[in-house]
């Protein structure tokens, strides 16, 4: 698998996009790592400090995410280096979108990543610059359909990723309008716990979890958690956290989920930063999701929550440890031959998958079967791995064997 690895980390991508914002000091990049299927996928992120290596690395990420969600495309990934609370910010994507609108056309399909919403920004802010659908690439370079046909799934894909929720088994609250794009990826970080417990033995009801993150994919992986009977005893956020040791009931994490203020943990029992940063990894848990920013997770805190029972991690983040290593280091092998980590090409694939669903055919709007999708995509990710490699440890290796099996 390392030999396999290095093989694909150091293949240089294919087309590297550059530019320079003529108004403000912002800079981006599109990289393509392969147009394999004639077309590329990946979402555009914006925060301060960004680089194109993390750029390079996130889109290598995406190739190997499509072999388990599909379609068989390129990865590929947007990054604007430039502070998302700056004012000047939608010029800024009005800009870039404009810059990169041809390649939105003909073989590249972007979305919403990091500080970039996909309802509210990219969408609109694409269309405005002449792009049907900021997925249009993909059907242009890969799927290659009849005009007619290219119209009718652009609209089936427009209408099922804003699509609102009607059932209250996917919808923390009907009355919010969650949609299909807030809820998905989440439901998948739990999904993959659910059928881990299905597949290797066990199950989830009464297992304590770990929240790390409570944005749109932390605080839906809560939810989805905490409806399936298992005990969130603690999570952690950027200004702090709350701890509930015997676990928050269903309810309480609804509440939960209901108070945040945007990607925001909001509690009258937050213990600060600090202070929940020290006791949480301390806490007796089976089930880790860490669901923030990448590579936060260090080998100590990873050591600590083995010695208290941890089980299985289901990443929501992309390579959430905190290694420099674009996949697999240190902390991260460390990690997989001791506890069962389901990784994020597998776990957090949700969003990649509803564009696939959407695409490939005509489908069905219900929530049922859109959520569906994703979960059987996800089981049969996990059961190829059990195939190869019974065993609950080196998961996450055998999985990236397989995938670049595909690749290389």
């Amino acid at each position: 698998m390392k030999e396999l690895l290095k093989l694909y980390e150091n293949k240089a991508p294919e087309i590297v996009f550059h530019w320079m914002d003529p108004e403000t000091e912002a800079e981006g990049w599109t990289v393509i790592n392969s147009l394999r299927g004639g077309a590329a996928g990946g979402g555009t992120r914006m925060r301060k400090g960004l680089d194109m290596n993390e750029v390079l690395s996130l889109a290598k990420t995406m190739e190997v995410k499509f072999t388990v969600s599909g379609p068989p495309i390129g990865g590929a990934k947007s990054g604007i280096n430039f502070d998302p609370a700056d004012p000047r910010k939608k010029g800024v994507l009005e800009r870039w979108y404009n810059a990169v609108s041809p390649l939105l056309k003909s073989y590249y399909g972007t979305g919403g990543d990091l500080n970039v919403d996909e309802i509210h920004e990219v969408i609109p802010i694409t269309e405005d610059a002449g792009v049907w659908h900021p997925q249009e690439g993909v059907f242009n370079g890969h799927f290659r359909p009849t005009e007619a046909d290219k119209i009718n799934r652009i609209g089936q894909l427009r209408l099922g990723v804003i699509k609102v929720l009607e059932s209250n088994q996917y919808s923390p609250d009907l009355s919010r309008k969650y949609t299909v794009a807030d809820m998905i990826t989440g439901f998948g970080v739990a999904e993959a716990v659910r059928h881990y417990y299905d597949i290797y033995g066990g199950n989830v009801a009464g297992k304590r979890a770990i929240i790390q993150g409570f944005g749109n994919v932390g605080a839906a992986a809560a939810f989805y958690l905490a409806q399936m009977g298992a005990k969130i005893v603690g999570i952690i956020d950027r200004v702090g956290g709350v701890i509930k040791e015997e676990g928050f009931t269903f309810d309480e994490v609804v509440e939960l989920y209901r108070n945040k203020d945007g990607n925001t943990l909001v509690s009258n029992q937050m213990i600060p930063f600090e202070e929940m940063n020290r006791r949480i990894w301390e806490l007796p848990t089976e089930i880790f999701a860490p669901c923030a920013a990448s590579r936060l997770i260090t080998k100590e805190q990873i050591s600590q929550m083995i010695d208290t029972g941890l089980e299985v991690i289901s990443c929501g983040a992309n390579v959430p440890f905190a290694d420099s290593e674009i996949f697999f280091g240190p902390i991260m092998e460390y990690t997989d031959e001791r506890v069962s980590l389901i990784p994020d090409f597998i776990s957090n694939c949700g969003m990649a998958r509803v564009f696939a669903y959407f695409m490939e055919r005509r489908v069905s709007m219900d929530d049922e079967k859109i959520f569906g999708d994703t979960s059987e995509t996800i089981k049969k990710a996990l059961r190829d791995v059990f195939k190869k490699n019974g065993a609950k440890q080196e998961i996450s290796k055998t999985a990236f064997e397989i995938a670049l099996k595909q690749l290389l």
